[in-house]
């Protein structure tokens, strides 16, 4: 059993979106997506997906992308991106699923989910964060800001709190390693949102994954700010290829 992160898969099978027009390695990313995943993931494991998944703006518009990603192997996390205009509640979206017959895919929302078994146990946690973009950090509306990120702190928090109780059911792990999940940079260049960094370093968080920048090919790949390991797995930066998070 082993669990990989992939972000911004940007699917739209169904919506007229092309995304090679945002640079070349968008040439034929659907195909990319599918024989890279197939290449490296196998039934039992376990792929998060930290949002920008489908262009669709409706449930019914996301079908085909859904089927495209329970066709792959796996089981499949998802958590929202700032372009998934489909999302709903969770509760909505699980029924969506069960009606068109998927049954490897879950969200990723004030909850957390355990993989593994026995003493290689991992706890998968995260929300979407929240992050301006650099043209617009110089004018942002302070209100708007300070209650966005309020309110990821909160989902987040109700996530780390779930990670902590599986970790002490009877068959849960209490060293299991608590790894975030986020669709926005808590870090990047001179961004930092200190509030969900302190939120992750009170649970004793030391690594996070995080996806949506695009086109920054020359910025590392992980970096660590105030003990925490930061990682971009943004679908076009780590080439269409699932990256390995634990085994």
């Amino acid at each position: 059993m082993a669990v990989y992160t992939i972000g911004d898969l940007h699917l739209s099978l169904l919506v007229n979106k092309p995304m090679d027009k945002f640079g070349h390695r968008w040439t034929g990313y659907t195909e990319k997506i599918e024989k890279r995943w197939r290449a490296l993931v196998e039934d039992g494991d376990t792929v998060v997906v930290p949002g920008d998944i489908s262009w669709a703006m409706t449930l019914d518009e996301a079908a085909e992308d859904f089927r495209f990603i329970d066709s792959l192997p796996g089981r499949k996390i998802l958590g929202k991106g700032n372009h998934d205009y489909w999302w709903t509640t969770v509760t909505k979206m699980k029924k969506f699923l069960s009606d068109i017959g998927i049954s490897s895919i879950d969200f990723l929302q004030n909850n957390a989910f355990r993989v593994g078994d026995g003493e290689k146990q991992m706890i998968i946690c995260g929300t979407r964060g929240w992050f301006i973009d650099e043209k617009l950090q110089a004018t942002p509306n302070p209100t708007d800001y300070e209650k966005l990120v309020s309110r990821e702190v909160i989902r987040l928090t109700n996530s780390l709190s779930e990670g902590v109780k599986l970790r002490r059911e009877p068959d849960g792990e209490e060293s299991a390693p608590i790894k975030v999940f986020l669709h926005f940079p808590p870090v990047f260049g001179d961004f930092i949102v200190p509030e969900l960094i302190d939120t992750m370093r009170s649970f004793g968080v030391s690594e996070c994954f995080f996806g949506h920048i695009h086109g920054k090919y020359s910025h590392p790949q992980t970096t660590v700010y105030d003990g925490i390991k930061f990682t971009m797995i943004s679908a076009d930066f780590i080439d269409f290829y699932p990256q390995k998070v634990f085994r």
